[in-house]
């Protein structure tokens, strides 16, 4: 449990934790279907903002530039009807 620890995750270490569900998800229901997103502020007890971007750039590397802007920002400015300078 991070809260516990004296020192909080490093992104590497928490791309590492959350890497097999975040690609069984996507694998299963394409990169069209899902969103990075955050729980914060809730989450700031364990780890920082920037700690959980950077493991979320970490765990897309292996994705397309196509799909890594889905997951990080069509798919959310799709569903939540953002506008957007592609529009």
């Amino acid at each position: 449990d991070w809260r516990k620890r004296a020192r909080p995750p490093a992104s590497m270490e928490l791309a590492e934790s959350i890497a097999p569900l975040c690609h069984f998800c996507i694998d299963a229901f394409g990169a069209d279907r899902c969103m990075f997103e955050s729980n914060f502020p809730v989450d700031k007890v364990s780890y920082s903002y920037s700690v959980l971007w950077n493991a979320f750039k970490r765990v897309a590397q292996g994705f397309s530039q196509e799909e890594r802007a889905a997951l990080f920002q069509k798919n959310a400015a799709r569903i939540y009807r953002l506008a957007t300078d592609d529009a």
